[in-house]
């Protein structure tokens, strides 16, 4: 019998439902492993603690800071402030330098100082096979039992805003890792404020999520990360058994991002972009949301809405729908 090599990215949504399938429950699991949920929930009696865990795997610069702002947001994306973070870090043998660790804690350490978070453990050693540093972050939260938000509560007729532009994290680092190749068709000044994305918009959406939460009307949220935009979505229509549709129009995507993907031939809906936050909301309420984030300098755009699951999850594009990719590998793994 022929095995089947897995590729690279994310599982398949149907097949990593079949290995969670048989989990046994556990009365003070509020939430545990399903696609499209951003955490897991614990009752720990007067709150809920959320806890997360989520590698860095595709660079090796600056992964301590990438690791406490990746794990961050998806604590606050169910509503919750992150406050712990754990650090399993992983180095290549015969490639480790104590100068090499030194300047990942200190990303480590900014990166928390920055949101709060205190560093309350971990594990660190010189690992056998290992060509790079691999590092994945815990991080744990806490929320009020009445305001904690779920991926799977998306309502059917939920507008669906997303905040900034898309592809933040990818453009930038895209920017920074094929700097030469680029430069051989894109303007300098614009690469320069590409690889300066990360600093500015950034890729927390902490503020963004927590503000937001505050209101009382949001559904849902979503960090969309890897598979970029259009998998973000799939993941959350997908955890509330919706459908969706998105108008690629009312899409707000950088002119970096659009020429960088040009340029690598990619498609900047699969791009990777943290820094972006989905959110979903009653249709009555969205200008609200829009509002409220507009308050604290950080745009937000209707980009579609949730429908029936026997829709399918779809795509508009001028005058022709149709359906709305999902990128189980995002599109930077076909040029880094």
């Amino acid at each position: 019998m022929n095995k089947k090599i897995l590729p690279l990215g994310k599982l398949d949504h149907t097949l990593l439902e079949e290995f969670l399938d048989d989990l046994e429950g556990h009365p003070r699991l509020i939430v545990g492993p399903k696609v499209g949920e951003d955490a897991a929930v614990i009752d720990i009696g007067a709150k809920y603690l959320i806890v997360k865990s989520d590698p860095i795997t595709f660079t090796d610069e600056k992964i301590g800071w990438y690791a406490v702002h990746i794990n961050a947001n998806d604590i606050a994306c169910m509503g919750a402030k992150p406050k712990w973070f754990l650090i399993t870090l992983l180095m290549p043998e015969r490639k480790t330098y104590k100068s090499t660790i030194k300047d990942i804690f200190i990303d480590i350490k900014k990166a928390c100082k920055e949101l709060g978070v205190t560093i309350c453990g971990g594990h660190t050693e010189i690992t056998k096979g290992l060509d790079r540093p691999i590092l994945c972050g815990q991080m744990l939260g806490e929320v009020g039992k009445t305001k904690l938000i779920q991926g799977s509560k998306a309502k059917k007729g939920d507008s669906i805003l997303m905040t900034q532009k898309i592809p933040i994290e990818g453009s930038a680092i895209l920017a920074n890792h094929k700097n030469k190749k680029l430069l051989k068709t894109i303007d300098k000044k614009l690469l320069k404020r590409a690889a300066r994305f990360l600093e500015k918009p950034g890729i927390s959406v902490v503020e963004a999520a927590i503000t937001a939460a505050k209101t009382g009307y949001i559904h849902s949220m979503h960090d969309p990360t890897e598979g970029g935009l259009a998998t973000g979505i799939h993941e959350l229509a997908f955890s509330s058994d919706l459908g969706a549709l998105v108008n690629y129009e009312l899409i707000p995507i950088y002119k970096e991002g659009i020429e960088i993907c040009k340029a690598l031939n990619i498609n900047p809906l699969g791009l990777i972009t943290s820094g972006t936050l989905l959110l979903t909301t009653s249709e009555k309420n969205e200008e609200k949301i829009i509002k409220t984030l507009k308050d604290i300098d950080i745009k937000t755009t209707r980009i579609g809405k949730l429908v029936d699951k026997k829709f399918g999850r779809k795509i508009r594009v001028g005058n022709k729908t149709k359906d709305l990719p999902f990128f189980q590998m995002d599109e930077i793994s076909k040029v880094i």
